[in-house]
């Protein structure tokens, strides 16, 4: 591990909450080991997997740092315990998935840009598809004017547009760089998430703060995505669509949420009618559900978040994207 720190090499801590890695936890940390960069030091908070990953992890790689958490804490509240545990020196914490394999130079990109624009407090990197090694993952996640997510350029071919650094929304936490400090302020990742749309919450959270974010595509990582919890599983659409609804009651700012809410309305709509036909109607509409008896507490937070904004209403909404097709240029 890297033991000198400067500002011009700044201490990382990097944290991976792992769930049943089993492989593809093993495959991450040895290309995080490789790294050109070496982080301060590597954290693993293990979420009571039963495939014995986290034990396994702590005898093949001692200098790791393993946190077992006695119980599935999910994605928000397993980050949230591992940040509170790092070094006290790590200026900066770096997350990264169990299914996301990092290439050598993937912090070093981080860190140099962190030192070269200070101005911006999270670092995004470029995600590729692991399954196919020539398709995007995604270049950042979008947040629409609807309250809709996604990750931008998903499923896309590499174009030279993608190659570009650029100011973007929120990176997907499966692999990017937070300023420690703003993390520490806000609170971190909501831990009522559980997991799902945690990392656009957050992202939007910074964002009203007036912190920014940076899309590096320097830094490289392979992400299989959704391979332990499944993609469009009973699992994640309960969580992705519950979670939808309190990311743009709680951060949407000022005007803009009553300006935006008929739009979220029908997005939700919309959504529900779409998983009623797929044969999931039971999990979309508990999500609802659930997602509006969680409205009081929203609202409280929503309080408390727009009482310290510093972004204004004209920069939130140059951020938004306002397209009507997902397909990135």
């Amino acid at each position: 591990m890297q033991a000198a720190s400067s500002k011009h090499s700044p201490k990382v801590s990097v944290v991976i909450v792992n769930w049943n890695g089993g492989a593809l936890l093993q495959r991450c940390i040895t290309d995080l080991c490789a790294q050109s960069y070496q982080p301060h030091e590597i954290i693993v908070v293990d979420n009571a997997s039963s495939d014995g990953s986290g034990h396994a992890i702590e005898q093949a790689f001692p200098q790791v740092k393993v946190i077992h958490a006695g119980s599935n804490l999910g994605f928000a509240a397993g980050n949230n315990l591992a940040v509170k545990l790092a070094a006290p020196d790590s200026e900066w914490i770096a997350l990264l998935n169990p299914d996301a394999f990092p290439e050598p130079d993937w912090l070093k990109a981080l860190v140099d840009a962190a030192v070269a624009q200070p101005e911006f407090a999270i670092f995004g990197s470029r995600l590729m598809d692991a399954n196919t090694g020539t398709l995007l993952d995604g270049v950042g996640d979008a947040y629409h004017v609807s309250g809709l997510v996604w990750r931008e350029a998903h499923g896309q071919p590499l174009q030279p547009s993608f190659l570009e650094r650029r100011e973007i929304f929120s990176t997907c936490a499966a692999a990017g760089l937070y300023r420690r400090d703003v993390f520490d302020a806000i609170g971190g990742f909501d831990e009522d998430y559980f997991c799902y749309v945690e990392d656009i919450d957050l992202g939007f959270r910074y964002q009203l703060l007036g912190h920014r974010c940076l899309y590096v595509p320097e830094s490289v990582a392979n992400h299989v995505g959704s391979a332990l919890t499944g993609k469009r599983s009973d699992f994640s659409v309960y969580y992705g669509h519950r979670n939808l609804v309190w990311t743009f009651v709680k951060n949407m700012p000022g005007i803009l949420f009553w300006l935006c809410l008929p739009l979220h309305v029908l997005l939700n709509l919309i959504t529900v009618a779409y998983f009623i036909k797929a044969g999931q109607g039971k999990v979309i509409l508990r999500a609802k559900r659930d997602a509006l008896y969680g409205l009081p507490d929203t609202w409280r937070k929503r309080r408390a978040i727009q009482s310290q904004r510093v972004a204004s209403i004209s920069h939130i909404w140059r951020l938004l994207n306002k397209k009507l097709s997902r397909r990135a240029t």
